[in-house]
């Protein structure tokens, strides 16, 4: 699986085809698993992570039969895909043309699938898939920039802009009245300290300001 062999090895009308082996199954119906370098059916441990499984209860584990991608003589379908194409068209695959189901939902690359400018309009040309019931389904674009987009954008703009500018005009008022606290508290120590001074009796000068002082004035004796 996932190698590629001339066409000339399944028939001689094949010549000059590439093909590319992409899966198949074995005539039990058991389908190829890549990884699985083996020419028969194993049975393996399988989670949710893996191929060829579907997990029906949370944490679910379960051992299934699967086929080695080697091709033998048991496989019954095998899977194909050009790689390059023959002289001799084959009918049916090479003859047909058929229509784009998917095409791409990024507008920059819708612009250089069908090399538009920027000033075309990118949902006509998005590729609609047919329904059953006749209608067409156009996928959702992505980053398509239009009128709508561009003045939303200038609404989100405009109101970043008015709450940046109200929290600027907020801390102005904050550190404002942070300031007229701090003064006015700075005023209030200085007039508490200055009332303090008042209430205090004024010193006697004849007083002695030392203890040398105070000694020796009671040596000295008192004269009558």
């Amino acid at each position: 699986r996932g190698n590629e062999f001339p066409g000339e090895t399944l028939e001689p009308k094949f010549a000059g085809y590439i093909f590319k082996i992409t899966g198949g199954n074995d005539k039990d119906g058991f389908c190829m698993r890549q990884g699985i370098l083996k020419n028969g059916r194993v049975r393996i441990l399988m989670d949710k992570n893996q191929k060829c499984y579907r997990q029906r209860r949370k944490g679910e584990r379960k051992r299934k039969s699967v086929r080695g991608c080697i091709v033998g003589k048991d496989i019954g379908v095998l899977a194909l895909s050009i790689v390059k194409h023959g002289e001799i068209p084959i009918e049916g695959v090479t003859t047909v043309k058929r229509a784009r189901s998917l095409g791409p939902k990024r507008a920059s690359t819708i612009r250089k699938l069908y090399k538009l400018e920027k000033t075309d309009d990118v949902r006509k040309f998005v590729v609609r898939k047919e329904m059953k019931n006749g209608k067409k389904k156009a996928p959702k674009i992505q980053r398509l920039v239009t009128s709508e987009r561009i003045r939303r954008k200038k609404v989100i703009r405009k109101i970043g802009l008015e709450r940046l500018n109200a929290t600027k005009k907020s801390v102005a008022e904050y550190k404002k009245l942070v300031g007229d606290y701090r003064s006015k508290k700075k005023q209030e120590t200085a007039q508490a300290k200055e009332g303090k001074k008042e209430e205090k009796k004024p010193a006697d000068p004849k007083a002695p300001t030392t203890t040398a002082q105070a000694k020796k004035q009671m040596k000295t004796p008192i004269l009558q």
